[in-house]
């Protein structure tokens, strides 16, 4: 049952990520305009190069080693200690490093300085021990409470085009207060630390490891954002950061599982329970196959209509962006399993990273020409073809440990029942008149039409799930 209540609490999490923007983007999109969430798309993704530079691979890093050694309270304690001193050394730097660089920066100076709080709010990230411990409960309710106190303070605070800075001001420090309100949790969790013994540089160069994978993975969720900037404009890079937001708000309910069993895996790893970490991972797989694709089919079904209700008219291009991204959601969440889920917490990190590599390349190598030819458009393929690229390279250095017909034995009953409901959802979409009933409507549908069509060809993945409730 603990896998169960995990998946659980990161999914209800994960709703309410989906639930906030349902109030929040309609009304701030309309309020900033293209141009006012494009500053916002553009300084953010700035920022994130300085975060990712901090944190330099701590995050995974520090959940798996947590994992290894969770049930020894003095081990755990002084590694604690180590990883979280050596968080706060390299996010100091990186902050040292923005500055540096805001003294250069002069068209959105302010806007800059207001995303700075998120790398600040990085070196007290602790939600990587917490999930080392798979006690996914702390995070959640810190989260769920932050989050609807900026929803609060955005509907409050954020009035016309001219309160950008306003916006991003709130959720820089919201992020910040939700990192710092961890902290209390640690009293009852850890020891003091035996400071004569303290090796904080020991940790370095395996985080560094997974340093190398998360930089490519920003380049190629980041650098469209940057690049769309600098060879298109702004607005081009509010669009691109609407659609890419909510395809990865969907994307999170699905990755939650990755949260979930990345520790889970790593400790039944360290106890060499090889047989367990394979029978986890093919239902895991399955079970994302299951939601994935209705998901992508669903998203691109109702996006004709979806975008312009949802984002307002000045949204009304984001639709076509919607339909083109949808697919990452498949192979993103294929790749958080066999990544995330697999080559990590086994240690194998050297192929994940060629996987993630592979994936910056060729977003990089098509990226310019698309942008050149097709603008915001071109940046879209670039990203679905780049996490394809990633997948498919994971697949390959799986090969001989997993199945890969079993991995996908379940593939044509969900790709057949998905289809089918797209058709019938996008015709919907087309001939209906644009309202909140009708979207509801269409949703209910489809998703009527997909459960049906699992219960009648019945997939393995119905009896499957039964091995969640003893776990």
């Amino acid at each position: 049952m603990k896998l169960v209540k995990n998946y659980l609490y990161n999914a209800s999490y994960n709703l309410l990520i989906l639930l906030t923007p349902l109030l929040t983007v309609p009304y701030i999109s309309r309020v900033l305009g293209p141009t006012g969430v494009g500053i916002n798309a553009t300084t953010n993704s700035v920022i994130t190069y300085f975060l990712l530079a901090g944190t330099v691979g701590i995050t995974i890093y520090g959940n798996r080693e947590i994992a290894f050694i969770r049930d020894d309270e003095q081990k755990r304690s002084q590694v604690f200690w180590e990883i979280e001193l050596l968080q706060i050394l390299t996010i100091a730097l990186a902050y040292i490093a923005f500055l540096i660089f805001l003294l250069f920066e002069t068209q959105f100076k302010m806007a800059f300085f207001y995303q700075s709080f998120y790398i600040i709010a990085g070196a007290f990230d602790i939600s990587w021990y917490f999930m080392g411990l798979e006690d996914f409960k702390k995070t959640v309710v810190r989260n769920t409470f932050v989050k609807l106190a900026s929803l609060v303070a955005i509907f409050t605070l954020v009035k016309s085009s001219h309160d950008v800075g306003t916006y991003i001001l709130i959720l820089s420090l919201s992020q910040l207060l939700g990192n710092v309100s961890l902290w209390p949790y640690l009293i009852k969790s850890i020891s003091k630390p035996v400071w004569p013994k303290i090796n904080l540089f020991r940790h370095l160069l395996p985080s560094l490891s997974l340093f190398v994978p998360q930089v490519a993975t920003t380049i190629y969720l980041a650098v469209n954002k940057t690049m769309l900037w600098k060879l298109d404009s702004v607005v081009a890079s509010g669009y691109y950061d609407y659609s890419d937001k909510l395809i990865k708000i969907v994307l999170a309910v699905v990755t939650a599982t990755g949260t979930v069993m990345l520790p889970h895996i790593a400790n039944l790893y360290a106890n060499h329970k090889m047989a367990q970490v394979k029978k986890y991972l093919y239902l895991s797989f399955d079970f994302v196959l299951a939601i994935s694709m209705p998901m992508a089919f669903g998203i691109a079904g109702v996006a004709t209509t979806f975008a312009p209700w949802f984002f307002g008219a000045k949204f009304s291009s984001v639709n076509t962006l919607l339909i083109i991204e949808a697919p990452i959601i498949i192979f993103i969440g294929l790749s958080n399993v066999l990544g995330q889920q697999y080559l990590l917490p086994t240690k194998r990190t050297k192929e994940f990273t060629k996987s993630v590599v592979l994936g910056a390349l060729v977003n990089i190598i098509i990226n310019v020409p698309l942008i050149l030819f097709l603008g915001v458009r071109g940046a879209m393929y670039a990203t679905v073809f780049s996490e394809l690229a990633v997948t498919a390279y994971q697949l390959f250095c799986v090969r001989k440990d997993l199945s890969i017909p079993k991995l996908f034995i379940n593939f044509g009953k969900y790709a057949l029942s998905a289809v089918i409901m797209f058709i019938t959802v996008y015709e919907l979409n087309v001939m209906m008149p644009i309202s909140t009933v009708n979207l509801i409507i269409q949703i209910l549908i489809g998703l009527l039409i997909y459960v049906g069509l699992l219960l009648i060809l019945k997939p393995t993945i119905l009896k499957q799930l039964k091995l969640f409730r003893k776990e």
